[in-house]
């Protein structure tokens, strides 16, 4: 497994371009994001559970119906969501990207993200559509990561090549998310690429597995998004045996696929809406690995947790609190909490209870942008990660003033 340059377009066949289209105001920001492949391409996708839900999201589940696709096209700045003419609106900027680039409207997935019920206009997009196809290439990975960005205050994207049947195969991703974040799938906009050959039902299989222990246990705020969604596009261009089946292949594309997830959950909670510090919880020694995912993703769900961490206090009597409502069966008087990063480990508490440490060690560890949290639940063999941020004041001041 080897980390490569290229995003989405690493993958053979695979282009990319984002512009500036007037959806935005500010004219220095793209806001129209496009993927596409230079053949048709197995889909995969999951959605937000949120009932509320953009109208791209039942434009582009209905498209993808038959497990394939060509194109991604995502705009920023409003999220075509609670809109009466929502389905309209995605099912036309579908037709116009068919329309200029050659293909079926129905092999379109299209996403948006920005503000809730705003109406949006076509107009913007259909003029834009031509550039944004002229302009693709093979190197515009991080133009289309701009275009899907919102509050995103970094680029969130990466890519691996790997090995199978020995063929070298590679796999792409650019992601979008700093605020409405929580766990749930899917809680962001993330796009996938790789030149896998591997059917539509086992590029689904792989999807639906891997975010219940990558996306799934992602949280920033507490709101699981009206939008969002994970779109995986593999168009077996790598010219391996197909995967049909599973197996040491099938395995092998999973730990690939594993590799890109976990690097953009890292992204986004790193970058959450006025985050100073990515937060790593990683809980040992659970007695199943439904209680262990529990109480990892309640501790960085907890305000209260997320605050200290911001404030550098090692008040480990807040990752009990959210343990003990976590609804998970521990025992409470078997845990031990240490805190760790890379100015190094401290241990704040033993089965259960306080012990003496140095406030000041403590201070200068939990000083860091990146916090690892560690519980020992001490009761089985199973374990957990999940990812979230610290709370600052920013973070209010970002929302508080959204839409306006």
């Amino acid at each position: 497994m080897e980390l490569i340059a290229g995003g989405v377009c690493a993958p053979k066949g695979f282009k990319a371009n984002g512009i500036h289209c007037g959806i935005r105001k500010n004219r220095t920001k793209r806001d129209l994001a496009l993927i596409f492949s230079e053949t048709k391409a197995k889909a995969a996708a999951v959605y937000t559970t949120n009932l509320v839900k953009g109208a791209p999201l039942t434009v582009t589940k209905s498209n993808i119906s038959d497990g394939t696709a060509r194109a991604i096209i995502c705009n920023s700045g409003n999220a075509n969501t609670c809109n009466a003419n929502g389905i309209e609106i995605a099912e036309r900027t579908c037709e116009a990207l068919a329309e200029c680039l050659g293909i079926d409207a129905c092999d379109v997935v299209v996403a948006s993200t920005g503000v809730i019920g705003q109406p949006l206009d076509i107009t913007p997009i259909k003029q834009g559509i031509p550039e944004l196809v002229n302009g693709l290439d093979y190197n515009k990975s991080q133009q289309a990561a701009e275009g899907i960005m919102t509050t995103d205050t970094r680029l969130k994207e990466i890519a691996v090549e790997f090995t199978i049947g020995g063929k070298p195969v590679k796999i792409g991703g650019i992601a979008k998310g700093s605020g409405m974040i929580h766990p749930n799938m899917a809680t962001m906009l993330v796009f996938i690429t790789t030149d896998c050959a591997i059917s539509s039902e086992m590029l689904q299989k792989a999807l639906s597995t891997d975010i219940q222990s990558t996306f799934n246990m992602v949280s920033v705020d507490g709101d699981t998004s009206t939008n969002d969604m994970v779109t995986l596009l593999a168009n077996g261009m790598a010219g391996n045996q197909e995967i049909n089946c599973e197996g040491d292949d099938f395995n092998t594309f999973m730990k690939a696929l594993n590799t890109v997830t976990v690097h953009l959950c890292r992204c986004i909670a790193a970058d959450g809406e006025g985050a100073t510090k990515l937060l790593e919880c990683k809980v040992t020694g659970a007695k199943s690995e439904g209680v262990a995912k529990t109480v990892a993703k309640s501790i960085v769900c907890s305000s209260l947790t997320k605050a200290v961490m911001f404030g550098a206090d090692a008040n480990w009597g807040r990752i009990l609190c959210a343990i003990g409502y976590s609804g998970a069966q521990v025992d409470v008087n078997k845990i031990d909490v240490a805190f760790k990063s890379p100015k190094g480990e401290i241990c704040v508490c033993q089965n259960g209870a306080g012990i003496t440490f140095s406030e000041e060690t403590a201070k200068e560890i939990l000083l860091e942008n990146e916090i690892e949290i560690c519980v020992d639940l001490k009761d089985g063999q199973f374990a957990s990660t999940a990812w979230g941020c610290d709370l600052t004041y920013d973070y209010v001041k970002i929302n508080g003033d959204y839409r306006t």
